[in-house]
């Protein structure tokens, strides 16, 4: 059983956890959707992760979520697509017919918060600004991690000696995680350390409901999905 003081902290986690802003955001369309969904899933215990808006199969309104420790199961898929659905039925921040879907964040992740460069220092990482840096605007190298407003990463690509650099956080336009053997692996960690928090959260209670395996590899294909409007 928790003391107070153990339940406080943890209180305290998911509050810090659900305030921290979104350094890299998304423009039109799809900044009018964040707006009505993120304050809807911090209510819930997830946190926004992007919001894309595109042409595919007519028009798709993709939400992506997570919970504190980074995941998003099928289960938080539908709990969110249940809360968000009615709210942007009533909001309508979209002109035309489109197809909701919810989302994890998967494996090649968005990064969009400081913390998320801290978290993942030391995998690889694909960054694109706005604002050319010598000449370039795309980097791909290893996340040392944030320093102040900026990120340091060590490039592996077209920088000599595998130079360092810092990259401003407000000018990029998107960062994410690359594909690795390492980043699977530690995925497949973090998924099975949450199947044994789960068993011991069930403090022998109750058998936890037995499910297909899920390959953490899978995560990003982690969603729903359902058609809005006429």
């Amino acid at each position: 059983m928790q003391g107070p003081k153990a339940a406080t902290s943890m209180n305290d986690e998911l509050t810090t956890f659900a305030e921290e802003p979104r350094l890299i955001t998304e423009p039109g369309r799809a900044a009018r959707v964040a707006a009505i969904v993120e304050p809807v899933l911090a209510g819930l215990g997830y946190r926004l992760v992007r919001v894309r808006v595109s042409g595919f199969a007519g028009c798709t309104v993709q939400i992506m979520a997570e919970r504190p420790d980074g995941t998003m199961a099928i289960e938080d898929c539908e709990a969110a697509s249940r809360a968000l659905s009615p709210v942007l039925d009533v909001a309508d921040p979209i002109e035309v017919s489109y197809r909701l879907e919810i989302s994890s964040p998967g494996i090649d992740r968005p990064l969009v918060r400081r913390s998320d460069f801290d978290r993942y220092a030391g995998h690889v990482a694909q960054v694109e600004m706005s604002i050319p840096i010598d000449g370039r605007r795309r980097f791909r190298g290893e996340l040392i991690g944030a320093e102040g407003d900026s990120v340091r990463i060590r490039c592996g690509d077209a920088m000599p000696d595998h130079a360092e650099i810092l990259l401003r956080i407000d000018d990029m336009m998107e960062a994410k995680l690359v594909l690795t053997d390492a980043l699977v692996s530690k995925s497949l960690r973090r998924s099975k350390h949450g199947d044994r928090e789960a068993r011991r959260l069930s403090n022998g209670k109750h058998e936890p409901r037995q499910t297909k395996h899920r390959n953490a590899a899978l995560e990003q294909d982690q969603h729903i999905s359902q058609l809005k409007g006429d």
